[in-house]
């Protein structure tokens, strides 16, 4: 999504743009396809950002669909109902007006109503797109004003799994991205799903005049002077260029022009990687008692944001119901899609007799966990018709990130400036994650490098 509105962004000023991707569709990890007769999304839970005013989005939401000329009805965004963080001894509920949820934290934590407030407010304040500061703890941050660490868990869980490349804490930075985004923006779907929004791109990129490439994987980036030539491409064809935008991440575009890469210690790759079940069920979700659109969850009082041990950290994890979104009309979907952190080192390593029955045996753990250990949804195990699972290996294959890391490096390049004098990153390693973040990501480095 990063490539595709950089690409626009582009084309809108008569740039010659062409985008090079390695499969036979377009989206990387937020993409979708058709299994067992069903069409299932990948990555996209929903949309961020979706404060309205005046029946037109504001915020980040409003400025991508400013710089990319698309109308807010062409998204068919329809809001959530409401969503919960789900811990054992407290939830919290939160809808797309902010007053809700501040209402939620001052009844379940009464004496931190004014220390909320100053957080808020700091938040308010602070602006994440401005030049790059050092990185800032935003545990010891939100310690610091919020003197009730299961409040702090509780905060910190839905933004890290939605925008978190590093294990245990967060920069503070993202931190205020993710907090506007879900908290006081809120979350929508497109009734299509993903699709909705990467034809919508799609069909924007091709008619400004850009050329999309599928199956058009990158074998080398030809630098030549320290400056990027071109391209080689899987099949041995060679394309020129002026310039050249990464969504690949850091690293792997490093390795795609290795002549170029830094001496001395390089770079971590990232290890925060997940699980998806797709779970569709003989009943709607709301027959069986699903009421929110989106629930995060831990079995755990302390929220630990780490690479597990084991296959599946089923203990906390995401649940989201596609079904549960104020649509026109009813979705028929019925559809849960579960979520949970995986261990990297482990899927990669097993082999393909032990793939699927090691699959199904963490799904199980998973269901589980969820349901009848922490209560935090129905049983649905004996209403599945249809179960699909992937796994960092899934990520890996279809995404190319080191590890299958969501979202990628821990350190980013905020300005999105490598090595190579006119090979620029955006997307997951440049710096602002998630659905909406990733295309403002496009749009910005392409503002910002190549329409100066």
């Amino acid at each position: 999504m990063s490539g595709l509105s950089a690409g626009i962004r582009l084309a809108h000023f008569g740039k010659k743009v062409a985008i090079l991707e390695r499969h036979d569709r377009v989206g990387g990890l937020n993409s979708y396809y058709s299994l067992g007769g069903y069409d299932i999304d990948v990555g996209l839970h929903a949309v961020t950002n979706y404060a309205l005013s005046r029946k037109s989005p504001t915020g980040a939401l409003g400025k991508i669909l400013r710089q990319l000329r698309i109308r807010p009805e062409e998204l068919d965004l329809s809001p959530q109902k409401k969503s919960r963080i789900s811990f054992p001894s407290v939830t919290l509920d939160f809808t797309n007006d902010f007053a809700y949820f501040i209402e939620a934290i001052n009844e379940a934590f009464p004496s931190q109503k004014d220390n909320f407030r100053t957080l808020v407010a700091k938040v308010e304040k602070h602006d994440p797109f401005k030049t790059a500061s050092a990185p800032q703890s935003t545990r010891e941050m939100l310690l610091s004003i919020i003197r009730e660490p299961l409040l702090v868990e509780m905060l910190l869980a839905p933004l890290m799994y939605y925008g978190n490349p590093i294990e245990n804490d967060m920069d503070f930075r993202q931190f205020v991205i993710m907090f506007k985004s879900i908290y006081m923006e809120g979350f929508a779907r497109p009734k299509r799903g993903v699709r909705q929004i990467l034809d919508l791109l799609v069909e924007r990129f091709e008619n400004k005049g850009g050329e999309l490439k599928l199956n058009s994987g990158v074998q080398d980036i030809v630098v030549k002077d320290g400056k990027a030539k071109g391209v080689e491409l899987y099949d041995g064809t060679y394309l020129p260029c002026r310039s050249i935008l990464s969504s690949a991440g850091r690293l792997e575009t490093i390795a795609l022009c290795p002549e170029t890469a830094p001496k001395g210690k390089q770079p971590k790759a990232g290890v925060m990687a997940f699980s998806e079940s797709v779970n569709i069920l003989d009943k709607h979700p709301q027959e069986l008692g699903f009421e929110h659109s989106i629930i995060f969850f831990s079995n755990r009082d302390k929220f630990r944001f780490r690479r597990p041990d084991e296959p599946f950290e089923v203990n906390d994890g995401v649940i989201c119901v596609p079904d549960n979104f104020e649509y026109e009309t009813p979705l028929q979907t019925d559809m849960v899609r579960i979520t949970n952190k995986a261990d990297h080192r482990f899927w990669e390593k097993i082999n393909r007799l032990q793939n699927l029955p090691t699959k199904k045996e963490w799904h199980q753990k998973s269901l589980e966990a969820a349901s009848t250990v922490g209560r935090h949804m129905p049983d649905i195990s004996k209403n599945l018709k249809f179960v699909d699972i992937f796994t960092p290996r899934t990520v890996e294959r279809y995404t190319g990130h080191i590890h299958g890391a969501v979202y990628g490096a821990p350190v980013k390049v905020w300005d999105g400036v490598t090595p190579v004098e006119n090979l620029f990153l955006c997307g997951t390693d440049q710096g602002f994650l998630g659905i909406i973040g990733t295309m403002l990501s496009g749009i910005s480095i392409a503002n910002q490098h190549l329409l100066q």
